[in-house]
């Protein structure tokens, strides 16, 4: 099974590469992990991870710069509906605009807008960084999710929230002075607002539980 890290000079590759190596053999899988710049790579994965890291205007613009790279996504993830994973701010690249210094066009995959974070009390510092749990929903039927441990930890460095337009594209919440997206998703998307790749066992949990995953929403 081939799993390709996208490199657009946004992200902890490395971090996300080995965390991917970990999960699968932590599930059994035998799994390929390919961080690659090519656009054409693509068209062999299984599953496909876009991480990022800094701003929303930068890793688009990173993002758009590879020659070939947003339509082999398109054509992989909207049409053959291929698994993704989208991390930080790799998951806010699928909202329609990031508000991050102006107003900038996103992928468009899930509908929304991408704020920032503003705080109620001086005691919520900014960036929103360190441990918090994931509220999963009781009655959650999205396979990544059925056994998500409740009270789970996650770890998060970020100054933005994804703000869905659909209720049902929220797939968990994080409290930080407001409830936010920690995961979200539609069809065979996900994304997480957290960094599974730093969140120890919780994140292991869940890139295994993607690895597993064929796209279906539950």
């Amino acid at each position: 099974m081939n799993t390709v890290v996208i490199d657009y000079g946004s992200g902890n590759l490395r971090s996300v590469s080995k965390a991917l190596e970990k999960a699968a053999a932590g599930v059994n899988i035998e799994a390929s992990i390919i961080v690659t710049k090519q656009a054409s790579a693509l068209s062999t994965a299984d599953r496909i991870v876009l991480p990022g890291v800094g701003a929303f205007e930068d890793c688009i613009q990173g993002l758009g710069s590879i020659p070939g790279m947003l339509d082999a996504l398109k054509h992989s993830v909207k049409e053959q509906k291929k698994p993704f994973l989208g991390i930080c701010v790799g998951m806010q690249l699928l909202a329609n605009y990031g508000l991050e210094n102006g107003r900038h066009k996103g992928l468009g995959w899930i509908p929304g807008e991408v704020h920032s974070i503003k705080p109620k009390g001086p005691e919520l510092k900014i960036p929103h960084m360190g441990w918090n749990v994931v509220h999963v929903p009781k009655d959650s039927k999205h396979p990544i999710l059925s056994n998500f441990s409740k009270g789970a930890h996650a770890y998060f460095v970020h100054s933005y929230f994804f703000s869905c337009k659909n209720a049902d594209d929220v797939l968990a919440t994080v409290d930080y002075g407001q409830n936010f997206p920690a995961i979200i998703g539609r069809e065979n998307i996900i994304g997480t607002q957290f960094h599974p790749e730093k969140s120890q066992i919780t994140g292991l949990h869940f890139l295994g539980e993607f690895l597993k995953w064929n796209g279906d929403k539950g």
